[in-house]
């Protein structure tokens, strides 16, 4: 049974990697958005590839070159001490894609607000892991949950529970996951969700309602 916990635990980690999020958003975003207005197909195209090649490949060709040269031991970066320069080129990856989103393509407020709330997410977790290994994995998750919530503010539906209730749900077993495989304490996981969750919710809120 414990085989089985460690398999499906290992499998949601791989699959819900944090530097996978941002094109699952896009993608939910683009088929989301397609529901309230005409989302031009060549938009898509260029904002889902962009997103990929941003947030994903450039980093992780980066963490993969790193892993080559013996300056980090794999792509989960177990090691807080090896996380400092992975992190600055993800977030270096991240700032283009919220150049692209915000002065490129144009995006809707409420992604675009999304973008530079991920990107001051990841500069935080950078941060705060030079002190305490803080959950990239739960960030990520986070943050994707917070976009959703800015795209239905932005659309004026309030989300219900069948809305977000299903990424709540992941979210938990998630925590579970990187608790189980003893790569953070409930602690770390719960601070990482929060904080992706507030980087991407917070901007586009403070935008509408207090600037």
């Amino acid at each position: 049974m414990n085989q089985l916990i460690n398999i499906a635990a290992k499998t949601m980690s791989v699959i819900l990697y944090p530097l996978f999020i941002p094109t699952y958003g896009i993608i939910l975003f683009c088929y989301a958005y397609a529901h309230a207005v005409t989302v031009p197909a060549l938009w898509a195209i260029i904002a889902i590839i962009g997103t990929f090649v941003f947030t994903c490949v450039l980093p992780i060709t980066a963490i993969w070159l790193m892993m080559r040269s013996g300056q980090v031991k794999d792509l989960y970066i177990d090691d807080p001490r090896e996380r400092t320069m992975p992190y600055i080129y993800s977030a270096c990856g991240f700032a283009f894609w919220a150049y692209l989103m915000v002065s490129v393509l144009h995006a809707p407020l409420s992604i675009g607000c999304v973008a530079i709330g991920a990107t001051i997410a990841i500069g935080l977790v950078a941060l705060i892991n030079l002190w305490w290994k803080v959950s990239a994995h739960l960030a990520g998750i986070g943050g994707l949950l917070g976009g959703l919530l800015c795209y239905y503010l932005g659309i004026g539906v309030f989300p219900s529970w069948a809305l977000i209730g299903p990424w709540l749900v992941l979210s938990l077993l998630l925590m579970y996951a990187r608790v189980h495989l003893n790569a953070h304490t409930p602690a770390q996981v719960c601070v990482g969700w929060l904080l992706g969750l507030a980087c991407t919710f917070l901007p586009y809120v403070i935008y509408c309602y207090v600037a």
